[in-house]
């Protein structure tokens, strides 16, 4: 891992591909990828662990030769309960030296499954259940915290669960109940106990993600999938040995674990974890400048919904010159919030792409070359991107053209082994290796993807998926309720938030708010929830009677965007918004204003920039 490059453009990828895969990358599971990480010097500082924002100098250190030790613990203790290579250890944690202790003990022995503590139990259950969980490891009792009443409420519904351990709370054998702090100290740290040879292709982790059948969909990735992630980002993050990153995006999704997390943990770097609930932490937030000078990151990771929160935060006297870049993906990001973030800080930001599926990541900005604004960047080394047209079932047709809209499809080393429910696996592969993301969009010719919209009907609210399955299905048990379809509504916050569209049935006399109240006691998923109900006469159906979604998105869009240039006032007589499919961008909102006798047209559309700045879909201004 010491060669070092330089990306500037396509040309330099397709240089580096040259020599292939295997003769860069010798490493066989991420157990070897971090002990050579620790091997460069087993004093340096693994993790820097800050409780809270106020004490952000009073970190809790972890140094590598900790690191390691605990994760030979934690793989020991696994291993004497049975846990071997296609059992999975399920954990329910929040940001802690702990979780990744967990995380890599249970990939080093067997099959890792984190899962976000956020989701209501019966979903947890379901996932538990669907990944055939053997340990669950969860938060103890903690005030303000509902991780372990959770488990205490779903644990003897898991069929083939056996042992529950408990970190930072007591043991309870007589329950099945295990102190983590109190029972991996029996164990031998400083080797592994028991025999296994891990090959490439071996499961490593089950990361859920979010789907459109209601169920829970677990992804398969191998050793070699995040291993493979953890070369291309270090060709193209150019991370040095030692140097420090900072995570606050959650240690249950891939981009925490493995972007700030196995990356710097193979080159021996350090990782500064902003506190239990990272970005969610207010108290981070505010001293986030402050933190940045003191640890000196040079990257960290985020969703644009953190850059708006900091865009809100003077960056003062604090020295962030560290930061080489940040890397912002999961959601899109507007260009004037792009811009204007860029000047408040002074940061330069790498836009990305990528998805559970493809181990994290797939494309990016490069970092030395041309950053086109709006787009996601340029394929990673050795990953494989292309846009296809498909037919109406899904199939391949053939390649798309040079700046034509069609399915962005992915294959390569970092590409996932399928799902665990075969079910969710048909039609998956559009052709040999390739998978099908989903995501709609374009490759212009310098190589360069841009995200038009998405085929899959997620909803994708500050860089989390929401299947509209879990908001509809609850809303059709309503009483009166004919007829139900969620969508995303863009948000200047959050990217977008769920909304959802009624129909009802004759005198059903209910309301929106009795649907909104219906709504908060019977979606199992707080973030689904929606931001409100509009109940319509009918909803839009295509030619064989399905939900026609795009239409209902451009509606929210509409409603959004209206509700924002109201507060233009008496600049305008009258705004029309009218949204509708684009070529180019692939949603276009065209604003028609007339003006207020003797108001300034370019003061209007200096104000409608503003008001819009942080949306993503894009628009264009008329004056009638």
């Amino acid at each position: 891992m010491g060669e070092t490059f330089t990306i500037r453009n396509l040309a330099d990828i397709e240089a580096i591909e040259k020599v292939p895969l295997h003769e860069r990358v010798t490493e066989k599971s991420t157990y070897e990828l971090i002990g050579k990480g620790a091997a460069i010097n087993p004093d340096a500082t693994a993790m820097s662990f800050i409780l809270d924002g106020e004490r952000f100098q009073e970190p809790i250190r972890v140094t590598y030769g900790q690191f390691m030790a605990k994760i030979r613990q934690t793989a020991n203790m696994l291993a004497d309960w049975g846990v071997g290579p296609t059992d999975v250890v399920t954990y329910l944690l929040p940001n802690l030296p702990q979780t990744h202790f967990v995380l890599w003990g249970a990939e080093t022995v067997g099959i890792a499954n984190p899962i976000n503590p956020m989701l209501e139990a019966d979903t947890i259950k379901e996932i538990c259940q669907a990944a055939g969980t053997k340990v669950l490891v969860a938060l103890g009792d903690m005030p303000g915290v509902d991780i372990w009443p959770k488990v205490e409420q779903i644990r003897k519904s898991i069929p083939s669960l056996e042992k529950v351990v408990r970190v930072m709370g007591p043991t309870d054998e007589a329950e099945g109940i295990f102190s983590y702090e109190e029972t991996v100290e029996r164990y031998a740290g400083d080797r592994l106990t028991f025999e296994r040879e891990i090959a490439p292709d071996d499961i490593a982790s089950l990361y859920h993600t979010g789907g459109t059948t209601g169920r829970p969909k677990l992804a398969r990735r191998s050793h070699f999938n995040e291993v493979a992630l953890s070369w291309g980002l270090k060709a193209a993050a150019e991370l040095q040995p030692g140097e420090a990153v900072m995570v606050g995006l959650p240690l249950f999704h891939c981009n925490g674990t493995c972007v700030t997390g196995l990356l710097p943990f193979s080159l021996g770097g350090e990782v500064v974890i902003l506190s239990p609930s990272g970005y969610r932490n207010p108290s981070i937030m505010k001293n986030f400048y402050k933190i940045v000078e003191y640890y000196k990151p040079v990257f960290f990771s985020c969703v644009p919904t953190v850059l708006s929160v900091l865009l809100d935060i003077p960056v003062g006297d604090a020295d962030i010159s560290s930061l080489k870049y940040l890397i912002c993906g999961a959601a899109p990001l507007s260009v004037e919030l792009f811009r204007r973030f860029e000047a408040h800080s002074g940061m330069k930001i790498l836009e990305g792409y990528g998805l559970t599926e493809s181990t994290c990541a797939s494309c990016v900005n490069p970092k030395d070359g041309e950053r086109k604004i709006g787009s996601i960047g340029i394929r990673l080394p050795y990953q494989n991107v292309k846009v296809m047209i498909l037919d109406a079932d899904g199939r391949y047709l053939r390649d798309a053209e040079i700046d034509e809209i069609g399915s962005v499809c992915i294959s390569g080393p970092t590409a996932f082994k399928g799902y665990v429910e075969e079910i969710h696996n048909r039609g998956l592969w559009v052709k040999e290796g390739w998978f099908n993301t989903g995501d709609m969009g374009r490759m212009d010719k310098d190589g360069f993807f841009w995200l038009t919209g998405r085929m899959k009907e997620l909803i994708i609210r500050g860089g989390h998926n929401i299947d509209p399955a879990t908001i509809e299905e609850p809303l059709y048990k309503m009483k009166g309720v004919n007829m139900v379809a969620a969508v995303g509504r863009p948000d200047a916050h959050a990217g977008e938030v769920p909304v959802a569209y009624v129909a009802l049935a004759q005198d059903a006399g209910i309301s929106e708010n009795d649907i909104v109240q219906w709504a908060q006691t019977h979606i199992g998923e707080r973030a689904a929830i929606p931001k409100a109900v509009y109940i319509v006469d009918q909803i839009p159906l295509t030619a064989v009677g399905k939900v026609f979604k795009p239409a209902l998105r451009w509606d929210a869009t509409r409603r959004a965007y209206e509700q924002e240039l109201a507060q233009l006032g008496d600049l305008a007589q009258s705004i029309e918004v009218r949204v509708a499919e684009d070529k180019v961008h692939g949603t276009l909102a065209t604003i028609r204003i007339q003006a207020a006798p003797g108001a300034d047209r370019d003061a209007i559309q200096a104000k409608v920039g503003e008001l819009l700045a942080r949306y993503t879909v894009r628009f264009g201004v008329e004056f009638v």
